[in-house]
């Protein structure tokens, strides 16, 4: 059958014949925004060519509720799981320092997980913190020093003994004799008869060039008691001084760690609080947007909701399960954090069993606060003990140019045995007598007698020294300016977040209400097709960021608090004084 216009063309009719329309043309805006629909699908194309394919196939945008979420990394799985029980008492005892875990303890299974309270942890810490305890041994180290230097004020009391055996060989020569001595006939040749007459030699003869050669081997051996005592030394008084201020300055610095410890341990614990909120509220967010999914592909297979809103929902599934991945890292390393800084044995994870619980209004007014935290502070008592210690390590430095007044005694025996052997006279001998083949020597001596010693010069050397240690005695006092501004800044920082933690805790909760209010409205509104899935999104956001919200300021709240009572916290200065952990000024 023919068309109206095939008839015409095949059955013209006379006169003019009308000329046909022209093809009407796109539009100029319309060709613009075909180019730049073309553009942007090449340069999606092109970022997607630098994204490394999927291992398996991603969900489908048909049926999403047949694609599964995706599986949490199994390295996440086991330090993420739930607390086997409370740690046991005898649980917590800290592994040898010099010693290193076993593999069987770095990977203890699901049963090293232990939960404890924050009261719980700080006694740990007290009992078996690796850094407190090296402060004791400092404040034991500071002591056996001040007890050294107050063994000055007595004498020291030496016993001495003395052994020895040797061998020498020995060549005696006499060039001049003994007859041009003048001495009596005993020293002179011929000058005796003998029972016969003869002229003989005195013994004690020697001519011109006599000598004689001969080896000995002795044994020789000594004892006695020696006793220093210095009457006057000006050095010995600044010297114990100062390593008795030495040691108030140790002992202010354990305070000050056991201060910064429970500030440590505080944070800590209210950040693996933090961390497991942060879970909850990720792992609830991932199942909502589940329920919403399902819900939107119920909506798209009855027609209601398009295509998009399916896309973008599988859009944000992920993005949460991102963040629950992300928040259960978090979880697990903070974990670890509070582990180590109670230095638990290598197979316990410690886990928060505390609930979340703001901590109230800081008591006291910023002005009571200061004057409190300046009163009696470790800190700044430890910086004007060290100028102290240097002060007086000056004044003993500077006394050596004084003089000394020492008593001194000693006494004691000795004995020896010598034995000549292979003696061979030489040109006529030599020594007559005194040459004995075996001769054994025993006595004893003693003495009492005073020293004085008195350094007139050495250069500058003493005076530099002195001037030195002023200078390092000037600095602490700057370092003490330093400190007290410091503290100050502490204070008033967490003073003040703590005041607007509270009222941003306030609000958060206001929020919280609201948006968990608004999403119910709205989810029921898509359910029914009376609102869109982008007000749904915007709403679900909203909702989890108040959630959020009010996790970050209760624990602002609870940290502010704990650095606040971190500069007012009274803590013991012996290391020996038992410990028990305050959550209140």
């Amino acid at each position: 059958m023919l068309t109206l216009e095939a008839a015409a063309r095949a059955n013209p009719q006379p006169g003019p014949q009308p000329q046909p329309n022209p093809r009407p043309q796109p539009a100029a805006g319309i060709t613009s925004l075909e180019r730049s629909w073309r553009t942007l699908d090449q340069q999606l194309r092109a970022l997607d060519a630098l994204i490394p394919a999927e291992p398996a196939p991603g969900p489908s945008s048909t049926n999403p509720a047949l694609s599964p979420t995706l599986a949490l990394p199994s390295a996440l799985t086991a330090p993420n799981g739930p607390a086997s029980g409370p740690l046991p008492t005898g649980a917590a005892t800290a592994p040898a320092p010099l010693s290193l875990p076993t593999a069987a303890q770095l990977s203890p299974g699901p049963a090293g997980i232990r939960s404890l309270s924050l009261e719980q942890a700080l006694a740990i810490a007290f009992a078996g913190s690796a850094s407190l305890q090296a402060q004791r041994l400092q404040v034991a180290a500071a002591l056996a020093e001040l007890q050294a230097s107050l063994g000055s004020y007595w004498p020291r009391i030496s016993a001495l003994a003395d052994g020895r055996s040797g061998q020498s060989s020995n060549n005696l020569n006499a060039p001049v004799g003994t007859s041009g001595l003048g001495f009596n006939q005993n020293f002179q040749a011929d000058g005796l008869r003998a029972a016969n007459g003869a002229a003989v030699n005195g013994p004690f003869y020697v001519p011109n060039g006599g000598g004689a050669y001969f080896n000995s081997y002795g044994n020789q051996g000594s004892a006695g008691l020696q006793l220093d005592y210095a009457l006057i030394d000006f050095a010995r008084t600044p010297s114990v001084q100062a390593a008795r201020a030495r040691l108030t300055a140790a002992r202010n610095r354990y305070a000050n760690a056991l201060r910064q410890l429970q500030l440590q341990v505080s944070e800590a614990y209210y950040q693996l609080q933090q961390a497991d909120q942060n879970v909850r509220i990720q792992d609830a967010a991932v199942r909502n947007d589940l329920l919403i999914l399902r819900d939107a592909l119920d909506l798209k297979i009855a027609g209601l909701v398009p295509r998009l809103d399916v896309l973008r929902r599988q859009a944000i599934e992920a993005s949460d399960q991102e963040a629950l991945i992300q928040a259960m890292a978090d979880r697990a390393i903070a974990r670890r954090q509070l582990a180590v800084l109670l230095n638990l044995p290598p197979q316990i994870t410690p886990t928060a069993s505390d609930p979340i619980r703001p901590m109230p209004r800081w008591p006291l007014d910023l002005e009571a606060s200061l004057l409190a935290a300046y009163r009696g502070n470790p800190e700044l008592e430890a910086l004007l003990a060290t100028r102290e210690a240097l002060a007086r390590e000056r004044d003993a430095t500077a006394a050596a140019l004084l003089p000394k007044l020492s008593l001194f005694a000693e006494g004691g025996a000795g004995g020896s045995n010598t034995t000549l052997f292979n003696i061979q006279p030489l040109n006529g001998g030599c020594c007559g007598t005194t040459v004995l083949p075996v001769q054994n020597n025993s006595g004893y001596d003693w003495a009492v007698g005073l020293s004085v010693r008195w350094l007139l010069f050495d250069a500058g050397t003493t005076a530099g020294q002195a001037r030195a240690l002023a200078l390092r005695a000037d600095a602490t006092a700057q370092e003490f300016a330093a400190q007290r501004d410091a503290i100050r800044l502490r204070l008033e920082s967490a003073f003040f977040t703590h005041e607007a933690s509270l009222a941003k805790l306030a609000a958060a909760r206001r929020g919280v209400s609201a948006a968990l209010e608004a999403f119910r409205d709205v989810r029921l509104r898509y359910q029914t097709g009376l609102s869109s899935e982008v007000d749904l999104s915007f709403t679900q956001e909203r909702l989890i960021g108040s959630l959020v919200q009010r996790l970050n300021a209760t624990t602002a709240v609870n940290v502010s608090y704990a650095r606040l009572l971190r500069e007012l916290l009274p803590v013991p200065r012996n290391p020996e004084a038992a410990i028990s952990p305050q959550l209140s000024p």
